[in-house]
């Protein structure tokens, strides 16, 4: 276990406390950081989750059959990162906490713009290798395997539906090609003054952020009106602004 839990475990074993005290402690004082930084919503949701989760937990384990679905613990381990880090993803895109290490990791964040999944990754690594020093060595093994699982599910949950696709053209058409996706593909541009490498010709690139379901229709475009036109394609994780996090501005367009 990674997190609070995990903290205690290893508090646990080196000094002889409770680990059910050391985690009600951890929380306490996360859950009081978190709401001076972070405000009263995150209080509110990380309460409601703390109360929700042994209700829901008890309930799922008395599904028939639930606790035989496999012996296996790698099984177990591949299936429970996966679920934990979707269930992170859901909680943590919308800014809310299900509490303890994931409260630092909201507020690391907010400060520094560290990714919450890497700070999560970061975080839990260093918990579990501090249960290295206490524990054997397979079920650190396996709680690493849960680690990333979680931290790649987190992260592809927390940009779902976020992620934008990225052009940058460079060819000699570029003025047709500003045109017909201002007009055609109703996407915004922008010019960037570049200059060529083998011939040092000066000449403008035309970036521009699309959804994925209109990038065929780009590509398209592009290389009907230059088939040599040289295309990068990238995908970025979140785009903020006119036309994506704001409502788009909308222009009269007959005149270009």
């Amino acid at each position: 276990m990674g997190g609070t839990t995990g903290i205690a475990i290893v508090a646990t074993r080196l000094l002889s406390v409770d680990t059910a005290a050391v985690v009600f402690i951890l929380n306490a004082v996360l859950l009081i950081l978190g709401g001076l930084t972070m405000g009263r919503k995150l209080v509110t949701t990380t309460v409601a989750s703390s109360l929700l989760y042994p209700v829901l937990l008890g309930l799922i384990q008395r599904i028939p059959g639930v606790g035989g679905l496999t012996d296996d613990p790698l099984m177990a381990a591949l299936f429970g990162g996966v679920l934990i880090g979707v269930a992170l993803g859901i909680v943590m895109r919308v800014g809310s906490s299900t509490g303890g290490i994931d409260i630092a990791c909201l507020m690391l964040n907010k400060w520094t713009h560290i990714p919450v999944s890497v700070c999560v990754y970061i975080m839990d690594t260093l918990v579990i290798g501090g249960q290295a020093l206490v524990s054997a060595p397979e079920p650190i093994l396996y709680g690493l395997v849960v680690l990333v699982l979680e931290s790649l599910a987190l992260d592809r949950v927390m940009i779902l539906g976020q992620a934008q696709i990225q052009l940058f053209i460079i060819s000699a058409r570029y003025e047709d090609i500003r045109r017909r996706i201002l007009t055609e593909l109703q996407a915004g541009a922008t010019m960037v003054s570049i200059e060529t490498g083998a011939l040092g010709q000066e000449q403008k690139g035309v970036l521009c952020v699309i959804p994925h379901r209109k990038l065929f229709a780009a590509k398209e475009l592009v290389q009907r009106l230059d088939p040599a036109a040289f295309i990068t394609i990238t995908q970025v994780k979140e785009v903020r602004g006119r036309g994506f996090t704001l409502e788009r501005a909308v222009r009269d367009l007959d005149g270009i």
